[in-house]
């Protein structure tokens, strides 16, 4: 059974900068392709970024591409996402999950989920 816990939202000014990370446990942690995805209130959850088990490739949501980056560290069993230009309408609460191998940008394709971590963007 793998576990995820998120860290690093908060609040924070247009423009501004974040970096979630989301620490693994309880699994094979470089054999698992981990993706972020964020609900915002009254919305469906939706794909923002997913990163292979070997961090080779990755996938963006049309809506942050330019601005975010998915990274991962298999020494540490952790998932990073760097958020740079931060806009009001990102404002959400991310999660974290997990799968195996490959990456997917459907929710349904993930087996694991964090408890997920609340960004503020205000204007």
């Amino acid at each position: 059974q793998v576990q995820l816990v998120e860290s690093g939202g908060g609040l924070v000014q247009a423009g501004g900068s974040l970096r979630l990370s989301c620490a693994a446990s309880g699994g094979t942690f470089r054999y698992l392709a981990m993706g972020w995805f964020r609900q915002a209130p009254g919305k469906e959850r939706e794909f923002v970024a997913a990163i292979v088990w070997s961090g080779g490739s990755t996938y963006y949501a049309d809506s942050v591409k330019g601005r975010f980056t998915i990274s991962r560290d298999n020494a540490k069993n952790t998932v990073f996402l760097q958020m740079n230009s931060l806009k009001p309408e990102d404002t959400a609460v991310y999660y974290c999950a997990a799968r195996s191998l490959t990456a997917a940008t459907n929710a349904r394709d993930y087996n694991y989920w964090g408890q997920g971590t609340q960004v503020t963007v205000s204007s």
